[in-house]
């Protein structure tokens, strides 16, 4: 008993120093790809980095960290909007802080999915190598704040999940080894049930507030548009009916798990459609340019491509997209400020 007095003084003490709320979720932990990635590329043998200018030009100090974007990533965004984080770390940074691991991490890393394939051809973290990091995470957090107070940090946060785009994009449309085994319905169906596996996965390590995101109009990127839009750049429809099949699959899917794990909340946080309706009303939302990136031409720049040596456009605030599949930290910022309210009354009426 006395152990554990003394594990939760610590504990408030470090929240009180880090200026934690403590009726509200104290950490936001994410997964996935380069949507939530604010770093953990960097010191990994790939060509999926984004630790160098422009990215990051207008983050703070106009250091590139990692983020595949010019300032805040959507993880920072909606840490931002859950708990009232500046920004949220990456897991892998090396000048990490112990109050750091109190408020949460991100493990997403650029270039992986669902599919363990598709991290294979950017050599990157896979969902299985990111749960045993959140597994390390763990055993840290319990080293500084003991067993008790670590699972309390674990049970209240918010654990966000992006993945998908990149099992599309790499492994069923750019690779493409999976399109010569799987139809669409098919591989849909495999990814969901990937999905719900890592889903299980983290809810026995603790995870209990759980926020999966679907798959975003991708045939409505300008690198689809570049790639397959034809001479025009138009909305490559057949990627839009992949992910609207995966994500009515993964939507019905939350509903049964969420009644099978117990205390758990799973939230399906749409992207596809929000994101659709950014896309086709720029105007609406004080937007000039959304069918290309403000990257270089904005219509094939990604990573190593949009670099120091390549223009950016001349107001970032215009633009939704920041290369040809990011959006910009604005494009983030939007795109939050439409899904928060809902997401948040769902939130409060669950609690």
């Amino acid at each position: 008993m006395l152990c554990t007095n003394v594990n939760m003084i610590l504990f408030g003490l470090l929240v009180s120093l880090v200026n934690l709320p403590t009726d509200v979720a104290a950490a936001v932990i994410a997964f996935g790809d380069s949507n939530v990635d604010n770093g953990n590329n960097n010191d990994i043998v790939t060509m999926g980095k984004a630790n160098f200018l422009p990215y990051g030009k207008d983050f703070e100090g106009g250091k590139p960290t990692g983020r595949y974007t010019n300032g805040k990533s959507l993880s920072d965004i909606m840490a931002e909007k859950l708990c009232s984080m500046k920004y949220l770390p990456a897991y892998l940074n090396r000048s990490i802080q112990d109050e750091d691991l109190l408020k949460g991490v991100t493990f997403a890393s650029g270039g992986s999915g669902y599919d363990p394939l598709t991290s294979k051809p950017m050599n990157v973290l896979t969902l299985l190598d990111q749960l045993v990091l959140f597994e390390e995470y763990i055993g840290k957090l319990e080293r500084i704040v003991g067993e008790e107070a670590a699972r309390d940090i674990i049970e209240n946060a918010f654990f966000i999940i992006v993945s998908s785009s990149n099992d599309w994009a790499i492994s069923y449309i750019g690779a493409p080894l999976r399109s010569f085994q799987y139809d669409v319905p098919t591989y849909a169906k495999l990814l969901v049930t990937l999905a719900r596996n890592f889903i299980q996965d983290i809810h026995k390590l603790g995870a209990k507030k759980i926020l999966v995101f679907s798959t975003p109009p991708i045939g409505s990127f300008p690198l689809a548009r570049t790639m397959a839009g034809g001479p025009h750049r138009m909305t490559v429809n057949k990627y839009n009916e992949a992910a609207k099949s995966f994500n009515s699959m993964l939507k019905c899917q939350l509903q049964l798990l969420g009644k099978s794990l117990p205390e758990s909340r799973l939230y399906y946080v749409d992207f596809y459609y929000p994101l659709l309706n950014i896309i086709e009303n720029p105007q609406k939302y004080g937007l000039q340019v959304t069918t290309r990136g403000c990257c270089g031409t904005g219509i094939i720049e990604l990573s190593i491509l949009c670099n120091k040596f390549i223009s950016t456009c001349p107001d970032r605030n215009k633009f939704l997209f920041w290369d040809c599949v990011h959006l910009t930290e604005r494009g983030y910022k939007i795109f939050v400020d439409q899904i928060m309210p809902d997401l948040l009354s769902d939130i409060q009426s669950r609690d």
